[in-house]
């Protein structure tokens, strides 16, 4: 069998996953393998005898030994049930769309393999032996974009990947080698035969939230770090503002201690230092506007969102989301709702919002460093060479920024509320829109990359223009904290160019390609990238903070 080496395993038991893990697999970095416990076996096996009973016996069981959704009232005889679980596969073959991320694909299906593994769900080792088997060999069902309501689970890509691990069908498409090839050659290329369904098994693969789990998983990931990305920038264009530090001193918080408030004001205290090491002699109003004076309250329901939202999303990634669940002890089943994807689409719902309130803070923030009535001294638009007329500076880059936060705040609206109430038959009656609601936040994860890349430009560019007037050079690093000065530096280092240079980033209109610069920078964004490297620390700490 092909498989991918990895320099480390995570053991699925059933027990719990983190985010970090599960990204971890979803980018080929870190390999699943299944466990060897007895215990853990042996509850799994005394599930599959459950079901077996059940069938045996003739029992009317949901899903098992009757058809599915709004005719449950339709009984399967015994001889035809396991029939049933391949046709499960069949109807639900009706996706549409373009193919999503592979990532999110490999972190559906290790998530699957994981929550199969409790035991509640009655079905064979073999299931999840070949959910695991084809995360190692990085073959990738192509699931497309459009086919969940988050009602009975993920039915529809679920199904996909139920299809492609089974050699259900020659026409299921998986990527393998960097190829995409008919499902069955895919299983012969991996040593593997198709496998029949027996009964509950279909169920048990699609029945669940799994796949929304795993892309708001990919989401809050991600989300973590330009968070930390958001406060660094931030404190950044605070320094070229010259801010007053009264507003984040502890005594001010201590008196309204919310947590992520708390620890907002901290972070950016750390960030900027002592106010008699800056000053502040070009700041000559009593006080700071909004934007500036309030950041830690305003930082801080995201950050507390942001915190509750990984929690969230952790606990529905490990939670048991199928229909009917299995007490192999009181050998009973439980016919159930767990597989309402509810909580995954609110909380996507929430981190759309928090990125769009985010975007909005950068874009207030951006808006004063520009403009000479505001932004105590320094050029306008953040020209870099003055004595040109012509020299317009980040204008269009501005015009960019603007382009990119109405959207992220239109899409920090909810969907949830939005469900048909009459899907399936009106059995369906009310969803979780959990699918849409996550993969609308993977979208908003992408333009928020697009628009820190913005934002940093603005950032560096704004400190080196105010270190040519405080210290009569360009080298921003020399006003900032040294827990400051690793991300303008990653910040340089990702549009290719040296600091310490005696100009500021950009001096005239066509000394850059600033499109050419965004694009490395949203790079850099990225798991791996350098800017992400950087921010590693404050992502740390708040994990911390917080106990994520």
């Amino acid at each position: 069998m092909i498989e991918r080496p990895s320099a480390s395993e995570v053991v699925l038991d059933g027990g719990t996953l983190s985010i970090d893990t599960v990204c971890h697999v979803g980018l080929g970095q870190v390999m699943p393998r299944v466990t060897n416990d007895a215990d853990v076996l042996n509850e799994l096996a005394a599930s599959k005898a459950v079901v077996d009973a059940a069938v045996a016996e003739n029992k009317p069981i949901y899903g098992v030994t009757t058809c599915f959704g709004g005719m449950a009232d339709v009984a399967i005889p015994s001889e035809l049930v396991n029939a049933s679980q391949r046709n499960l596969l069949s109807f639900l073959a009706a996706s549409a769309g373009e193919p999503i991320s592979n990532r999110h694909v490999r972190a559906a299906m290790l998530l699957r393999a994981n929550v199969l593994l409790q035991g509640k769900s009655g079905v064979r080792r073999e299931i999840i032996d070949r959910l695991v088997r084809f995360v190692r060999a990085n073959a990738v069902p192509v699931v497309r974009e459009l086919g969940s309501i988050g009602a009975s689970g993920d039915l529809v890509p679920l199904a996909t990947i139920g299809r492609a691990i089974t050699g259900h069908s020659s026409r299921c498409q998986i990527l393998l080698d960097g190829q995409q090839i008919d499902g069955l050659t895919a299983l012969t290329k991996l040593e593997l035969e198709p496998i029949e369904l027996q009964a509950k098994e279909g169920l048990a693969i699609v029945n669940g939230t799994s796949f929304s789990s795993a892309i708001a998983a990919n989401c809050v990931y991600e989300s973590q770090g330009l968070l930390a990305m958001s406060l660094a920038i931030q404190a950044m264009m605070l320094r070229a503002l010259n801010v007053q530090h009264e507003p984040f001193a502890s005594f001010v918080h201590q008196n309204k201690p919310h947590v992520g408030q708390i620890w907002t004001a901290k972070v950016m205290r750390e960030f900027l230092g002592s106010e008699s090491k800056n000053g502040n002699s070009a700041n000559s109003i009593i006080q700071d506007r909004y934007s500036l004076r309030c950041l830690p309250q305003y930082f801080g329901p995201i950050v507390d969102g942001v915190a509750r939202v990984s929690e969230v999303i952790t606990t529905e990634m490990n939670s048991v989301t199928d229909n009917p669940l299995i007490d192999s002890v009181e050998q009973r089943f439980y016919q159930n709702g767990n597989f309402l994807g509810q909580y995954v689409a609110i909380a996507m719902d929430d981190l759309r919002r928090f990125l769009g309130l985010l975007a909005k803070h950068l874009d207030v923030q951006i808006a004063q460093l520009v403009s000479p009535d505001f932004n105590h001294g320094l050029p306008p638009s953040l020209r870099g060479d003055e004595s040109r007329i012509y020299n317009m500076g980040l204008k269009g880059l501005q015009i960019t920024g603007n382009s990119i936060m109405p959207m992220l705040t239109y899409f920090g609206n909810p969907i949830t509320e939005h469900f048909p109430t009459h899907a399936e038959q009106f059995n369906q009656n009310i969803n979780g829109l959990s699918w849409t609601s996550a993969n609308m936040a993977w979208r908003c994860v992408d333009l928020f990359q697009d628009y820190m890349a913005v934002a940093s430009l603005f950032a560096i560019q704004a400190v080196d223009l105010r270190a040519k007037q405080e210290l009569g050079h360009f080298d921003g690093r020399a006003l900032l904290q040294e827990s400051l000065v690793p991300i303008y530096d990653a910040v340089y280092a990702a549009c290719e160019e040296k600091t310490g240079k005696q100009q500021p980033f950009l001096v005239h209109d066509e000394d850059r390609w600033l499109e050419a610069d965004l694009q490395l920078l949203k790079q850099s964004l990225k798991p791996g990238g350098g800017l992400i490297s950087a921010i590693k620390p404050l992502v740390e700490s708040f994990k911390l903070a917080f106990q994520i």
